[in-house]
């Protein structure tokens, strides 16, 4: 990533007079956390860094899922007068490393003992240069696929479908019930979504880490990619024709409403089933995608630091970071957002049947080799491979496109820059 200074002057000129209206003893924290949920839980953060000490300057950015936050950023870092912390995820805070603008914060993460609390895996992501440079909030689970309990049981299907054969015979029996099998949303990061979990359970962990994180053009163009594109297009054909550009929230209703059986969604479904009233293993049900109950593809929130001059903005934002990473707050946060702690030593006993589930898979994943980043969330690839893949994978969602033609693809994407 090539900070651009093709970014409008006005909002680097916006963006610098409100950072210099921030106090010294304030943190200035860029996040897109704008919605219900997400509003109350940045609201609870800013009481745990009050708490330290610290005032909070507020620089929420809505819309655009993150794209707006990240053009108000380059802004702010062209301007020389970036924020102390911004909510950033993925392969993205190495791009940012490179740019040689973040802080260091190893002081916070050695007195936290934070390489103790978080999976390797995690803890490798937050920091650039063997240096941590940012702080994780929650872990999503992607893999997961959410069902409605009485649609099931009307269609005959008596438990969640552990494997894609099982899948498919639910399916059927779902399909001669009247339901609709599959609430989906025809945009390319839900085609994505569900085009990574198929991956994983078709082809196992190794397999989807040489072809979807290691980008191995021997594992994109084999016969267990081509089984992959061949289940997906089976997959296709249980998804109604008003799919398309439908939000993934939308989808979530027609599970909770009784229209379609299944979703394949990660776990910010479950805030949508909680907010209509409804009870895991009651009204709805979650289970891993098929094939992958040995397996985690995780997205993580995280907010990275950038480099301040001025001292007590340095002091501010180890108090921030420390703040992030509080078993409170992570407790706080993620029982609003549907996620779980990405650290250790959080009490359980707030968090539902399928919350406690994605703790302890996260916690076994950790230790035998399953936990793996999501590329359909931006946590395994840069943004310009991840973009032409999600590319390819929507034009076979949308056309009579070949599974063979789809990994030739699929490998060409994988040189994108």
């Amino acid at each position: 990533m090539k900070l651009k200074k093709t970014v409008q002057v006005s909002l680097a000129a916006l963006a610098s007079i409100a950072a210099m209206t921030a106090q010294a003893a304030e943190v200035e924290v860029l996040h897109y956390w704008t919605s219900g949920g997400e509003a109350k839980s940045a609201g609870q953060l800013k009481e745990i860094v009050k708490e330290a000490g610290y005032g909070w300057k507020d620089f929420a950015v809505a819309g655009g899922g993150g794209e707006n936050a990240m053009t108000a950023l380059k802004a702010r870092v062209i301007a020389g007068s970036a924020p102390t912390a911004a909510q950033i995820k993925g392969p993205s805070i190495q791009e940012w490393g490179k740019e040689g603008v973040l802080a260091n914060i190893d002081e916070a993460a050695i007195a936290g003992k934070w390489d103790e609390a978080l999976p390797k895996v995690v803890s490798n992501i937050m920091k650039y240069q063997g240096h941590y440079v940012a702080a994780p909030v929650n872990v999503h689970r992607v893999n997961w696929m959410w069902a409605n309990a009485e649609v099931l049981k009307k269609a005959g299907v008596n438990t969640m479908p552990a494997n894609w054969d099982a899948f498919f015979d639910a399916a059927e029996k779902i399909k001669k019930s009247g339901a609709l099998v599959i609430a989906h949303g025809g945009q390319p990061w839900q085609d994505a979504t569900v085009f990574e979990s198929v991956a994983l359970g078709i082809g196992g962990v190794d397999f989807y880490k040489k072809a979807l994180v290691q980008l191995d053009p021997a594992s994109l163009t084999g016969p267990t990619m081509i089984k992959t594109f061949e289940t997906l297009a089976k997959i296709k054909t249980y998804i109604d024709k008003d799919a398309a550009g439908r939000d993934w929230n939308l989808a979530t209703a027609m599970v909770i409403n009784g229209k379609a059986g299944f979703q394949f969604m990660g776990d910010w479904a479950k805030g949508e089933f909680a907010a209509a009233g409804k009870v895991p293993g009651k009204d709805y049900l979650c289970a891993a995608a098929p094939g992958t109950d040995k397996a985690f593809t995780f997205n993580i929130d995280s907010f990275v630091m950038f480099a301040q001059k001025d001292a007590d903005a340095k002091k501010g934002q180890l108090a921030l970071a420390n703040a992030i990473m509080n078993p409170k707050f992570q407790a706080i946060f993620n029982l609003n957002k549907g996620s779980i702690p990405v650290r250790t030593g959080v009490p359980k006993t707030r968090f539902d049947d399928c919350a406690l589930k994605s703790m302890d898979d996260l916690d076994s994943t950790s230790k035998n080799g399953g936990l793996v980043p999501s590329f359909a969330h931006g946590m395994a690839i840069d943004s310009a491979k991840a973009g032409a893949f999600q590319d390819v994978i929507a034009k076979f969602m949308n056309s009579s496109m070949t599974p063979q033609a789809a990994v030739q693809a699929l490998a060409k994407a994988a040189k994108a820059k």
